[in-house]
């Protein structure tokens, strides 16, 4: 565990290692013209015109798992009185699954949740007040891919009832007051926009003003691709406010859940003082399937899962979820 006085050398460190110890995780420059499909110079300026470039024309990798078995929506908590894991396929009442903090009592699969229940998971009192709450996410660019980002944002809003991917709550762990920041992989794939990197910048401001260690409990699939440069911009913003929280001494805890990957995870996931992930987590820059079809090799069991990420040197901790409140205590208590 590093100390709190290693300040941001180490998370800098930290950062460079992810981008030049993962090799893997980028696509080498024969695989790019490989996924993109180089067009031949006899082909037809008519044809380079109406090609589909933001929808996939054929599956590169195949699906291991039939819809309802796997994918995304497998690891989502699902709705009604009785569910089914899919780890190991237990038929499970739906309360008991709440009562076990959204975990599968059989086999300990940890359902993924939103901001609201890790407010009532960690916070002592719920959520006393929430910081930025009415930040909308605007559209310089115009955007549009098989839909305009302003009806993106509109249904992402009616789905979940969330302004964004983020939401910051002030309240206490223990009875210590801390700034406690959530991601809502539910609302756009908890993509990184410049909301949420206003909304982490405001966050770390409160952290300084108040004195209170910051903790951020990350759920992304990387930079929202809808702000482009805008969007990847924040991968330097949120790591600058970082900095000035190393300044002031400040703990930060990042917690990764799953999953936690690409433009989150080169920056504010893994610069925490102490990184803690839930287990099986999937933490990663470039994902599995992507690695697969770029080195063309079928990866080991348990590749980048918490568990493989901590023994290669990238988190510090893996808690259940029924003991991360009181291991985010202990972390503060040796940090304080």
């Amino acid at each position: 565990m590093r100390a709190l006085t290693s300040g941001y050398g180490n998370r800098v460190a930290r950062r460079w290692f992810i981008f030049v110890g993962h090799e893997t995780g980028f696509l080498s420059a024969s695989a790019c013209r490989t996924q993109a499909g180089i067009i031949s110079l006899g082909t037809s300026l008519k044809y380079l015109t109406t090609m589909a470039w933001f929808t996939r024309s054929k599956q590169n990798i195949e699906t291991r798992d039939k819809p309802g078995e796997g994918g995304a929506a497998r690891d989502t908590m699902p709705d009604g009185v009785w569910a089914k894991c899919s780890e190991c396929k237990e038929i499970l009442y739906q309360k008991m699954i709440e009562e076990n903090l959204f975990t599968c009592p059989k086999c300990d699969k940890h359902f993924r949740i939103g901001s609201e229940e890790y407010f009532k998971i960690l916070l002592d009192a719920g959520m006393e007040e929430e910081i930025a709450a009415n930040l909308l996410p605007a559209d310089p660019l115009n955007f549009k891919d098989s839909k305009a980002y302003t009806a993106r944002v509109i249904d992402a809003h009616r789905k979940t009832h969330l302004n964004e991917a983020m939401r910051v709550a002030i309240g206490t762990i223990e009875s210590r007051p801390v700034v406690l920041g959530v991601m809502d992989f539910s609302y756009i794939g908890g993509s990184m926009g410049s909301v949420v990197g206003e909304k982490f910048s405001r966050a770390i401001d409160r952290a300084i003003a108040d004195r209170r260690p910051y903790i951020m409990i990350s759920s992304s699939g990387g930079a929202r691709m809808q702000e482009a440069a805008i969007s990847l911009m924040q991968l330097a913003k949120t790591s600058s406010k970082l900095a000035q929280l190393a300044a002031a001494r400040i703990p930060y805890i990042s917690i990764l859940t799953d999953p936690t990957t690409g433009g989150v995870t080169a920056s504010f996931a893994m610069l925490g003082d102490v990184n803690i992930a839930e287990p099986k987590a999937l933490i990663a820059f470039a994902g599995p399937r992507v690695v697969e079809q770029t080195i063309r090799k079928k990866l080991p069991p348990g590749f980048q899962r918490s568990e493989f990420v901590q023994e290669h040197g990238f988190i510090d901790l893996i808690s259940h979820r029924k003991e991360l409140k009181a291991t985010v205590a202990r972390v503060l208590n040796h940090l304080a």
